[in-house]
């Protein structure tokens, strides 16, 4: 027999590639953080031994989810300032809280909350954008949390950095600080196209070109049709013809939201390679617009899910955003038979993987992958009957059904309850930054 770590039996196990894959009666061996082998339940047990085994007869197995666009520590703000419009939500609400608490222990706190809200609903990586980078990586590599860390740009000052420059040259020194931690990957951040001029845009798409042989960038672009109008009416461009420009539109771009687009604007997005992060719960609640999903997949390019920020949406549930994405595409397309669960889970799994550039590392359960794996209990009543586990865990399971979550095969959710994060110490901290916030808002 062969001796491995951990070996997990299940109902199901659903490894996303290939594509409509779906095992029954089926182990995952694990050893030193990697998927050694997918195989029939009755072989596994007589081929390996394991230091721990876990039988899960109503479960299926899925790669771990990975919300490509976050900014973690916002969720300190869940719930402040709700149903304004953006930017009477930003600039009268938001941006003042900020200037007001944002601190490092800021950070701490409230990426530590996003974390255990993560886990409990089955991501495993999450792509950030915020201030304070280098508290984030250290929270996310303390707690054993795989994150892509936005090195994040802006032309104005705040509380991290006082122009574009400053925050460049302290984003690569984030990069140089932690950029051999395993769990961690790196992204340029710069804001949006109307918080960040030309110049510093051309140095990013340099910088991200040369550095760790490329990194992407993750950017809000064409979120609303204001910012549209707005860009028009200054730059005489809309934003992506401006990217564009500046050399920007291409695969390293993660370019997030993307609610306005036209037919030619799809087509120079797919040439480029570009990706799109897709927040639909969050354009939905801020009234944003719609992404037209359908048509950029028709068109060969990569759409991957987020969640946006806790402030804006008002949870980090990939669950609940695969559902929406599902049953708002076909809305917004007409057509019932767009988006159908199986691509739906791989634009939570491997897509967003391979935007982040890791579909080597992670995104589908396969020998040599990392053991990025949560368990879903389907054999609740609210997921009775089954007929299809895949569509099932789409349309009606819950993040609440997520019992188990590993991450390079260390244990980090068991039976619900979270294995390095003591929650009653976390939540104290949230308690008093609720109460500082408030009083502020009053």
């Amino acid at each position: 027999m062969h001796k491995v770590d951990t070996l997990l039996h299940a109902r199901w196990v659903i490894p996303v590639e290939p594509a409509g894959t779906v095992f029954e009666h089926h182990s995952v061996a694990i050893h030193e953080g990697l998927i050694v082998e997918i195989l029939d339940t009755e072989t596994a047990r007589d081929r390996y031994q394991a230091d721990i085994e876990h039988d899960f007869a109503d479960h299926a197995l899925i790669p771990g989810l990975i919300n490509t666009h976050t900014h973690a520590a916002m969720s300190l703000m869940r719930g402040l300032a709700d149903d304004l419009p953006l930017h009477d939500w930003l600039q009268r609400h938001i941006w003042p809280t900020e200037a007001a608490f944002v601190s490092e222990s800021f950070v701490r706190d409230g990426v530590t909350l996003a974390i255990a809200e993560m886990l409990r609903g089955g991501t495993t990586c999450f792509n950030d954008m915020y201030f304070f980078p280098e508290v984030a990586a250290r929270v996310a590599t303390q707690l054993g949390m795989r994150a892509s860390i936005g090195l994040i740009v802006i032309d104005f000052p705040t509380v991290w950095a006082k122009n574009a420059d400053e925050y460049i040259a302290k984003g690569l020194e984030v990069y140089d600080q932690h950029k051999g931690e395993s769990l961690l990957s790196f992204a340029f951040a710069p804001h949006a196209p109307y918080t960040v001029s030309d110049a510093p845009l051309q140095r990013i798409n340099t910088l991200a070109n040369e550095v760790g042989g490329s990194i992407p960038i993750h950017m809000h672009v064409h979120e609303t049709a204001t910012e549209v109008e707005e860009s028009e009416a200054q730059n005489g461009q809309r934003p992506l013809e401006r990217l564009n420009r500046l050399g920007l539109l291409s695969p390293l771009l993660l370019a997030v939201h993307m609610t306005q687009l036209t037919d030619a604007e799809i087509d120079a997005v797919a040439a480029a390679g570009a990706h799109v992060l897709h927040c639909p719960e969050s354009n939905l609640k801020l009234a944003s617009g719609f992404c037209p999903v359908a048509r950029l997949m028709e068109a060969g390019v990569n759409v991957a899910l987020g969640t946006d920020g806790a402030a804006s949406n008002n949870d980090l549930d990939l669950f609940g955003e695969m559902r929406t994405a599902a049953l708002l595409a076909k809305g917004v397309s007409g057509n019932a038979a767009a988006l159908p669960a199986d691509q739906v889970l791989r634009m939570a799994t491997l897509n967003g993987a391979r935007a982040l550039g890791l579909d080597d590392r992670i995104g589908s359960l396969e020998p040599g992958k990392a053991a990025d794996i949560v368990a879903v209990d389907l054999g609740a009543l609210e997921t009775q009957p089954l007929y299809d586990p895949v569509s099932q865990i789409v349309y009606a399971a819950g993040r609440d059904q997520v019992t188990d979550v590993w991450v390079a095969g260390r244990h980090l959710l068991k039976s619900r309850a979270l294995t390095r994060i003591d929650e009653n110490e976390m939540l104290g901290a949230v308690r008093d930054w609720q109460a500082r916030i408030q009083a502020r808002e009053a």
